[in-house]
């Protein structure tokens, strides 16, 4: 790990954010009266819609709940940890997007950030001007500006669409403008959430060596955030896990990412939890995925070839629908390795029941490493396309080893995750 210089760029002493959730108010003062009714009486709110959690409603979330962290001017810190631990929570109130609930937050410096797509941009005004907008709210001169105006569209590669509404923009090229103004602007902390997935490889790689020479050459602080275990390897020199809106690991990239990837286990078998696990563009809750259990394990490893058996706790809140069901693949630097689908469909039993899936996975084909599995459930639409019903990302990490004797040594680096059957050779006579 690299040695901090000793000089602080963030102080965050025991943060906390809190959010209300459930409904706030419904459309009409009447809808409003029934709802306040039924919880009067204990009973089911009649406008609820179907998959929402009752018990949520009214209450409070703690998306971080507790968080004491000091970054180091000159550090390049990963941020990771599965969906809903808090991370962008997290980058929100470090680029003073909202206030936290409870805590202090002291930056020692001028902060550029990166949260999602666009963010920051006028869609009415040019790139240029939006470059002079950014510029203005970090308390820059126009002169200032103008100095790094033609470094800026250079690295962008936006050159042609520069002086073009950025409502035009492709998402690809929202980013690179993005990335360009907040890596040229004079600020002394950079936050990115992981929007670089939006721009092609050869710009990803870009954005990662500036990146890594703003904290290396210039002295200036990175926070990163991303899935992609490979890009924290390569950028990051400090990395923090976090779950469940708290800090559960600080150090070395490649020690938190092994945290990371062994979350979820527990002594008398390795259980996956999927309530707090935010879902995201989902068409609709007609089933939901509630856990996971790996049978009649104690960790999350398994001899290649054997067949890992995992049992699946579920929601039913329809009973017309085929559901099918899949499994993407990743390796541990979050590349996507392949896909497995269910043999067959599943019909769902009565509305509001639970059952469990009891699940086969092949591990024949899989190179020794670490794996990363998000679940997925979906129909088929009139178009014969598939269709989300429920997504679960992380759904389990497991690890494949072979432990056979005279094994070879497999290097996924070189040789890559899949390790398909040995060839039959034979030398031919004459």
């Amino acid at each position: 790990m690299k040695k901090n210089t000793g000089e602080i760029a963030i102080k965050i002493e025991g943060v906390k954010k809190r959010y209300k959730l459930g409904q706030i108010g419904g459309a009409t003062l009447r809808g409003d009266l029934q709802s306040w009714w039924a919880r009067v009486r204990g009973k089911e709110d009649p406008n609820t819609k179907i998959g929402q959690q009752q018990r949520l409603v009214g209450q409070s979330f703690m998306a971080l709940n507790g968080i004491d962290l000091t970054v180091y001017k000159g550090e390049a810190l990963g941020i990771i940890g599965g969906n809903g631990a808090g991370k962008s929570t997290l980058l929100k109130l470090l680029s003073r997007v909202t206030a936290p609930t409870e805590g202090t937050i002291d930056l020692y410096g001028r902060v550029t950030s990166m949260l999602e797509v666009g963010t920051g941009f006028n869609g009415e005004m040019t790139g240029r001007e939006n470059v002079y907008l950014n510029g203005a709210i970090l308390g820059m001169t126009k002169a200032e500006i103008d100095a790094k105006m033609e470094d800026i569209i250079e690295f962008s590669e936006v050159r042609d669409f520069i002086d073009t509404p950025v409502k035009r923009y492709s998402s690809g090229m929202y980013v690179k403008l993005a990335f360009s103004v907040a890596a040229h602007l004079d600020s002394e902390i950079m936050i990115m959430d992981e929007v670089l997935a939006v721009g092609d490889m050869a710009f990803q790689k870009k954005c990662l060596d500036k990146m890594r020479d703003a904290a290396k050459k210039e002295g200036r602080t990175v926070l990163y955030v991303s899935h992609n275990m490979n890009t924290i390897r390569k950028l990051c020199d400090r990395c923090i896990v976090m779950q469940k809106g708290k800090v559960v690991y600080d150090g070395n990239p490649e020690n938190a990412i092994s945290v990371y990837m062994n979350q979820g286990q527990s002594g008398s078998g390795v259980y996956y939890d999927f309530s707090e696990i935010k879902r995201r563009d989902i068409a609709s809750l007609r089933l939901q995925m509630l856990d996971l259990m790996m049978v009649n394990r104690t960790e999350n490893t398994v001899q290649k070839g054997d067949v890992l058996q995992l049992h699946i706790g579920c929601r039913s809140n329809s009973n017309d629908n085929n559901i099918g069901f899949r499994f993407e693949i990743y390796s541990d630097d979050g590349d996507m390795v392949g896909t497995m689908f269910s043999d067959k469909s599943i019909y769902l039993p009565t509305d509001g029941e639970q059952f469990k899936l009891d699940v086969k996975l092949p591990t024949s084909n899989f190179a020794p490493g670490r794996y990363m599995a998000v679940a997925l459930a979906f129909e088929y639409n009139s178009e014969g396309q598939q269709v989300y019903v429920d997504r679960v990302s992380p759904a389990m990490f497991f690890n494949v080893v072979n432990e056979e004797e005279g094994a070879i040594v497999w290097e996924t680096r070189y040789w890559g995750h899949v390790q398909f059957d040995d060839m039959v050779i034979e030398k031919l006579e004459g």
